[in-house]
């Protein structure tokens, strides 16, 4: 058991569970900073073994070669991060992952932190001086109240990272930085100076940078929304009234993305500006997806009805009479409307008319037909006159269905029965295989949990196998 204790105090994930009571085992009866205010307190190679941080506040609480950190009570400040504890001690973290972790307040000077990645980490208030940052990932770090002074920056990437007045950015040694963490299609990061032969010269960082602390950079994901953005920038005119249409200083397209700048005073509130405005653009934005989502569906199902009631139209004609098809097309096309006054007698036992057709008399037809069909003997092989029986019941007491769709669908369920009962006739077969996919459609514009989706979903690929539709 004390082992264990042992390895959950050093950061073993198998035993992380155990933790917690097993440090505050070890740190009982030891000094405690509890609640304490420890900003700038200078622990260097302290023996901390039992003591107790939690809730103390650790702004640039420096703690170099310190002894037995891991055995102390941290609670929720930055010391409940092994890696970052590690790190504090040593100032060590060439190429480390530090991503997303919680830097707040930490003191770093003088740290080596070359070509480590602190992508989204949170270095707000904490010390940097003299820093080696060289090619390290500084994409979307907050770094607010952070103390850069005389930390080495070339190389790094600054995407996005989020600084203000309170930045302090003094005697930045920096030739270059890159502006993008992954190069676009180009293969360019964004390098500035841009001149590949050019580097910053003393005092151009920060005079460069001076700028960019008085504007708010607001990243559209995958393109501009114009209704969007127009509703949102109104808001944030709204709530700042120094801010107008004019404080747009550039708007950069970035892969599929895109950064708009804005201007904003010196001391303006630029992560609430952003919040404003990224929350009044999602809302806006959602909204409007909900809509083109809606009208697309509504389109969808009126021309998916449309499209049925052609197909078995145009199918039967085409299957019995070829000129006949071509007249009535021919017709319709000149006159530019239905004809709502005549019969189109298409040939054999088929009538076609625009008017609803009488269903009990098709529901007696096609009994026949399925009544037609041999009984099948063998009880493991589905019978095809027992799923066309199940599939025209589902049609007649689904209630979703209204006549039009119900007259349609009951004839696909005809046109299989037919096929059913001659399946050497090829133009039977074809026009079976067509009724399918109409019946499939008619589906498509029901809600999903009804009767007839879920049976044409069960039965219809039993029935097309059984007839050889493929």
């Amino acid at each position: 058991m004390l082992y264990i204790a042992y390895r959950a105090i050093k950061g073993d994930p198998r035993d992380a569970w155990i933790r917690n009571f097993a440090v505050a085992f070890a740190a009982t009866g030891g000094t405690t900073f509890k609640n304490a205010d420890l900003t700038d307190a200078n622990f260097t190679k302290a023996r901390l073994k039992s003591t107790d941080f939690r809730d103390a506040i650790l702004i640039r609480t420096c703690f170099k070669n310190t002894q037995k950190l891991d055995r102390i009570r941290p609670g929720k400040t930055l010391l409940r991060q092994p890696r970052v504890r590690d790190l504090l001690i040593t100032g060590d973290g060439y190429k480390e992952n530090y991503q997303n972790d919680d830097l707040r307040g930490a003191n770093l000077d003088g740290a080596n932190l070359n070509k480590a990645n602190l992508k989204q980490c949170d270095l707000s208030e904490a010390s940097l001086r003299a820093t080696n940052l060289e090619w390290a990932n500084l994409t979307e770090v907050s770094a607010l109240q952070t103390n850069f002074t005389r930390c080495n920056l070339t190389g790094a990437c600054l995407e996005a990272w989020n600084i203000d007045k309170t930045t302090i950015l003094d005697n930045v040694d920096c030739q270059y930085v890159f502006l993008l963490e992954k190069p676009d299609k180009n293969g360019n990061r964004d390098r500035h100076p841009h001149d590949p032969d050019k580097v910053f010269q003393p005092g151009d960082f920060e005079q460069l940078y001076s700028k960019i602390m008085e504007t708010v950079q607001l990243l559209l994901r995958n393109g501009v929304n114009s209704e969007a953005f127009k509703i949102a920038f109104q808001k944030i005119m709204a709530e700042n009234p120094e801010i107008t249409y004019d404080s747009i200083q550039g708007i950069e397209k970035k892969g599929k993305d895109v950064v708009v700048t804005v201007e904003v005073p010196k001391d303006a509130d630029k992560g609430n500006i952003e919040h404003q405005f990224n929350e009044a653009y999602e809302m806006r934005l959602e909204a409007v997806k909900k809509t083109v989502l809606l009208e697309a569906a509504e389109k969808s199902k009126k021309e998916m009805k449309e499209y049925n009631k052609n197909l078995t139209e145009i199918a039967k004609l085409a299957l019995t009479n070829q000129p006949k098809l071509t007249n009535i097309i021919d017709n319709k096309a000149m006159n530019n409307s239905p004809d709502n006054s005549q019969n189109i007698t298409a040939g054999g036992d088929v009538t076609l008319t625009n008017s609803n057709a009488n269903l009990r008399e098709m529901s007696g037809k096609i009994n026949n037909l399925i009544q037609q069909l041999p009984d099948q003997k063998n009880e493991q092989i589905h019978s095809i006159k027992e799923l066309l029986s199940q599939l025209k019941t589902l049609i007649e007491t689904d209630e979703n269905l209204d006549n039009e769709n119900q007259k349609d669908a009951l004839e696909a369920v005809e046109s299989l029965a037919e096929a059913a009962n001659k399946p050497e006739d090829s133009k039977l077969k074809k026009y079976a295989k067509l009724s399918k996919n109409a019946l499939i459609g008619i589906g498509k514009n029901l809600p999903h949990a009804t009767k007839l989706v879920e049976g044409c979903n069960e039965l219809l690929p039993v029935i097309a196998e059984l007839l050889g539709l493929g």
